[in-house]
């Protein structure tokens, strides 16, 4: 790390919108806090980030995921750091928490700091890594950090846990869902189905009490696509920093994910760069 330079003659710049990422670090760079700020940084925001935990996959068991939590003291030293460093946080991104002490200590941080927009990627089970704490996890965020949310960008999976169902398998399933989870005080919900409702295209539904949209791009292909939701909800993220509206948010991180989709590696699915989209 190199130490600060004092530049007395610098020109003065106008200073971006600022987002903040508290999130897991994913190893590859292709999800979590990286893609995040690979997202901000695409759209013109200045991203900072509160590690929350670190990931990696492990080429020897399938790609799962290897977790380690940060302790909880170091995330509150994070997030105090980025709060009083930046004049003001114009948005965040919650994203991986991973345990209950996470969940309280970024609870806790929300409730401090009152940031403008919180924009909630609900991951209540990581892909691939099953908790055996999960359910106390998965609870703790619905009661936490859900009611904090100006947005929540929910998976198909995430949506129907959330709106207390068993399954979704139509867009008129998922737009109930949308409902039941706005009625359970989140402003602006983006459920999220992406190719996986057999409609040849990646839709998600927008719901904000008043207005429903079907969203809908051209699908780019039919498989999971590794840090496709992370960019989504870092994208709103931004947006919304640079004082989009909700729904406009959605629309131009459709946009956004919709370009990034087509790296590839060894890992078997495609993953994104966000490098790829000219807004």
């Amino acid at each position: 790390m190199t130490a600060t330079t004092d530049i007395t003659d610098a020109p003065e710049r106008a200073v971006p919108p600022i987002a903040l990422a508290i999130a897991g670090s994913e190893a590859s760079g292709g999800a979590g806090a990286q893609t995040d700020l690979k997202t901000f940084h695409q759209l013109g925001v200045f991203g900072c980030t509160a590690l929350t935990c670190i990931v990696s996959m492990d080429p020897k068991a399938g790609w799962d995921h290897r977790f380690v939590p940060v302790d909880p003291q170091v995330i509150h030293d994070q997030i105090e750091a980025c709060a009083t460093v930046h004049t003001a946080i114009d948005a965040v991104k919650v994203g991986m928490l991973g345990t209950a002490a996470t969940i309280d200590v970024v609870d806790a941080a929300l409730e401090e700091y009152r940031f403008p927009n919180v924009v909630l990627d609900p991951v209540l089970i990581c892909k691939g890594q099953e908790f055996g704490t999960a359910l106390e996890v998965d609870n703790a965020l619905r009661s936490k950090i859900l009611p904090r949310a100006t947005m929540t960008t929910p998976n198909l999976f995430e949506s129907a846990t959330l709106a207390g169902m068993e399954e979704i398998t139509s867009v008129a399933q998922l737009k109930d869902a949308a409902k039941r989870i706005h009625d359970h005080g989140v402003p602006n919900v983006l459920a999220k189905a992406g190719p996986s409702l057999g409609t040849g295209t990646a839709l998600d539904v927008f719901y904000d009490g008043e207005t429903l949209e079907v969203l809908e791009v051209p699908a780019v292909g039919t498989k999971r696509v590794h840090g496709a939701g992370c960019t989504l909800a870092a994208a709103v993220t931004a947006e919304l920093a640079k004082g989009a509206t909700p729904l406009q948010a959605a629309i131009t991180a459709k946009e956004v994910v919709s370009a990034s989709i087509g790296m590839r590696g060894n890992i078997p699915f495609t993953y994104v760069y966000q490098g790829w989209y000219q807004g």
